[in-house]
């Protein structure tokens, strides 16, 4: 998720914004809490544990985090067709959204096309690549994004010098982090498809480290004399989501491989925190919101608009795995290809880093400072 949202966005005029999301507890864990908990123990797990461990983090990892790629493209082609007109949308967010939503996944599904008709692995191979590019760079804006939401909710606003600190030093961070992997030519492997990293000159990545040391330590500073101007008053959870997104989840992953695992799955409840509360206030908007369901069978979830949140959540599980499971592995069965160059696993590569790139100009498009479904549904 790339939430680009500015603490000047304006809240809903039908009520006032709440305090949170959730709840203080559920919004802290929610939006990185988690990983202050988690993975401290997973660091100093006895290693007899590491294979249970390691399995239950990876199941656990694609039933919380493959739903979250589901919801955006439930919320993003959502009156797709009336986004596409730009009713009730500024023209450079129509346009955005036509660019998103047809323009990219056009492009992707042409170069993979042309890859497998080639045969061109190295091609293909490329694209993971550019897949750790973006993540990267999503989680440094989801980050961002969590905490620009809390500041609103908590009406504790960020002057516009200390956003572009903040955002330049999860740019800084996040290229520091990036260029670490790239350090000498790597032959690496993702769903049986060759990559290879890059050879990025030692003294490049020196001049990366000073500015993201640097750039750190001034967002220090400047968190520590907004505590001490607004007398100890911080938006606290979306500070930990920003703190935990650049350095536990980007900078210092790689410390433990048990990380790797889980970090995908606390990143998706950051995500989920704010898609669950948004889509709840949609459901509330609607005109029977707060009638019981027809069935008494359902009248145990109690109003219709939980029960539609509900299928929403539901929907968002079962499009999950239809893009990175089941559609995949059909497409597998049916679809002939060169698995001698390819080997058994390609539309698993393909549907995996087409879903990843694409999320992120999803995320970038519909959560953007200007559009009015956020300023409707988001902060109230």
């Amino acid at each position: 998720m790339a939430l680009h949202l500015s603490a000047d966005t304006p809240a809903s005029v039908a009520a006032a914004p709440q305090k949170y999301l959730f709840g203080p507890f559920i919004d802290f864990f929610m939006l990185g809490g988690s990983a202050l908990l988690i993975l401290p123990v997973l660091y100093f797990l006895p290693l007899r544990y590491e294979a249970t461990v390691t399995l239950t983090m990876f199941l656990l990892s694609h039933l919380i985090n493959q739903p979250h790629f589901g919801h955006s493209y439930q919320i993003f082609y959502r009156n797709f067709a009336r986004k596409m007109r730009g009713d009730g949308y500024s023209r450079s967010l129509q346009i955005r959204y036509i660019l998103a939503g047809i323009v990219v996944p056009l492009a992707m599904f042409a170069f993979f096309a042309y890859g497998s008709l080639t045969s061109n692995a190295r091609l293909l191979g490329n694209a993971t690549n550019a897949m750790g590019f973006f993540v990267g760079w999503h989680y440094v804006k989801q980050g961002y994004g969590m905490l620009m939401v809390d500041a609103v909710l908590k009406r504790k606003f960020f002057s516009d010098q200390d956003k572009k600190v903040l955002l330049f030093n999860g740019y800084a961070v996040w290229l520091f982090a990036w260029l670490q992997t790239n350090v000498v030519i790597t032959q690496r492997q993702f769903w049986g498809l060759d990559y290879y990293t890059f050879a990025v000159p030692p003294w490049l990545i020196t001049i990366a480290m000073a500015i993201a040391a640097a750039s750190s330590a001034a967002t220090a500073v400047m968190f520590i004399n907004r505590w001490r101007k607004h007398g100890g008053a911080l938006p606290y959870n979306g500070v930990v989501a920003y703190v935990v997104s650049l350095y536990a989840w980007i900078l210092f992953v790689t410390l433990n491989p048990l990380w790797l695992l889980v970090v995908p799955a606390m990143h998706s409840l950051q995500y989920l925190a704010v898609v669950w509360r948004y889509q709840t206030n949609v459901e509330r908007d609607r005109a029977d919101a707060v009638e019981r369901p027809a069935l008494k069978a359902l009248s145990v979830l109690g109003p219709l608009y939980r029960l539609r949140v509900l299928a929403f959540v539901v929907f968002g599980g079962i499009l999950g795995a239809l893009g990175f499971w089941l559609v995949p592995m059909a497409l597998t069965d049916l679809v002939p290809y060169d698995k001698a160059e390819f080997g058994s696993s390609l539309f698993l590569f393909i549907a995996w880093i087409f879903i990843n790139v694409h999320h992120y100009f999803l995320d970038n498009v519909m959560w953007r400072r200007g559009n009015p479904e956020v300023s409707k549904y988001l902060f109230r």
